[in-house]
């Protein structure tokens, strides 16, 4: 499946820099402790999950030393605090003693473009001026490993309830559908919920084992195999749904999953994926592994512990990436007491990045009758906020921030108190 693009819009999906980096091992030797760390931090990073990196002290000296006899690495990062010839008399004490298929990248502290050009011409990979970025080592790892003809791979989209009957696959669903329809990206629909999935039933398609085959044997999943097994809505829009039947138990592990929604990303420029609500590695690492995370909440005690929970463990463990985005769900319920949008952002940390209100009827009538909520009704406020929620995911359309931009339905909500 390729993109297809509106006239002077760039590709969608995951920038270069963003492919996670393959199976490769890493040695570190560092000199002072800001490059420890940053190091330490780029190797938390979702995109280096793959990769083994270890970070040591000592420097050349101790690059040299190490590798005397030993193999050395895929990649070698090495820093020095010698300058001019010193550091090329080290470097080159360093060439003898590594593996003509390793790759080095050293790390200085002087802005030396002579120095930078002699390494070039040594071989060395790229020669970076501390203090490190974090992002900007991943991006030159990434580099060094990319393949410029590869094409590019689709962006992740992951969305989670906070807590059960949040609503969240029913949007994931509406917003996949919006992206494809409405925003003319290809989309793909990845519902993981194997037992319980509902992406058949709201696109009034018959699911099939569809992603339970690929999970049970990731390693027979290829383009053929997927194109067999994808459910083709329309031009822009394939679902890959799950086939919602307990008379087996999915035992597949993180590897498994990992490995399907690499082979989906490879396909399309956007990928949808569609969560259940537990917490099992394969779901831990799926989520954290995302390109971006939409946690769906609703406004109440349960959903908030849950919400606050969640945001840490993935702020925690995604140091490099902005936070995930959150979406306020089932706003507005007639006597049902709620906690203050305003509250509930300010004990998370977030601000949500839409609201919606409570609409059960529009709800009702579109899982009746197998329809989209924006199909239902196209000018109704929930509409409205699906649309500018695809908007902000894909960045394909400003979100003006204001009352009727980010937060759509707060005059809203304060329209009902004041009644």
């Amino acid at each position: 499946m390729t993109n297809a693009n509106p006239p002077g819009e760039e590709p969608f999906g995951a920038a270069p820099h963003e492919r996670p980096v393959p199976r490769i091992s890493i040695q570190a030797f560092c000199e002072f402790p800001d490059t420890g760390a940053a190091l330490q931090r780029a190797a938390a990073d979702r995109r280096l999950s793959k990769a083994d990196l270890s970070v040591q002290l000592g420097g050349l000296q101790a690059a040299v030393e190490h590798h005397n006899g030993h193999v050395t690495p895929n990649l070698l990062i090495v820093e020095t605090r010698l300058q001019g010839k010193a550091a090329i008399e080290e470097i080159d004490r360093l060439a003898q003693v590594c593996d003509p298929s390793s790759k080095v990248i050293i790390i200085g502290r002087v802005n030396d473009v002579e120095l930078y050009r002699e390494l070039m011409r040594r071989g060395v990979s790229e020669y970076l001026v501390a203090p490190l970025n974090p992002l900007h080592l991943i991006e030159v790892i990434s580099g060094l490993y990319l393949n410029p003809e590869a094409a590019p791979i689709g962006r992740v989209v992951s969305f989670f309830g906070s807590r059960g009957g949040s609503g969240s696959s029913t949007l994931a669903h509406n917003v996949g559908w919006c992206i494809a329809e409405r925003l003319g990206i290809n989309t793909t629909i990845v519902d993981l919920d194997l037992s319980f999935g509902t992406v058949g039933l709201n696109f009034n398609e018959e699911p099939g084992q569809g992603v339970a085959e690929a999970i049970s044997s990731p390693e027979r999943l290829d383009d053929v195999l997927l194109d067999r097994l994808l459910l083709k809505i329309s031009d822009h829009l394939s679902l890959f749904a799950a086939p919602a039947a307990m008379d087996r138990f999915h035992e597949a592990g993180p590897p498994a999953y990992e490995a399907v929604v690499d082979v989906v990303r490879q396909s399309t420029p956007c990928v949808v994926i569609d969560l259940p609500h537990q917490w099992t590695p394969w779901i831990r690492q799926t989520l954290l592994a995302s390109d971006d995370i939409v946690i769906v909440a609703t406004p109440d005690l349960g959903s908030l512990r849950a919400t606050k929970a969640l945001t840490d463990v993935i702020k925690q463990n995604r140091p490099n990436d902005p936070p995930p985005k959150l979406v306020m769900a089932q706003t507005g319920m007639p006597k049902r007491p709620e906690i203050p949008v305003k509250d509930f952002a300010a004990t998370v940390g977030l601000t949500p990045t839409i609201i919606f209100p409570f609409e059960p009827q529009l709800y009702g009538a579109a899982a009746n009758n197998g329809q989209m909520l924006m199909e239902v009704q196209p000018k109704s406020q929930t509409a409205d906020a699906v649309m500018r929620l695809a908007q902000v995911i894909t960045g394909r359309a400003p979100a003006a921030e204001t009352d009727k931009g980010v937060l759509p339905f707060l005059s809203l909500l304060k329209g009902r108190k004041q009644a």
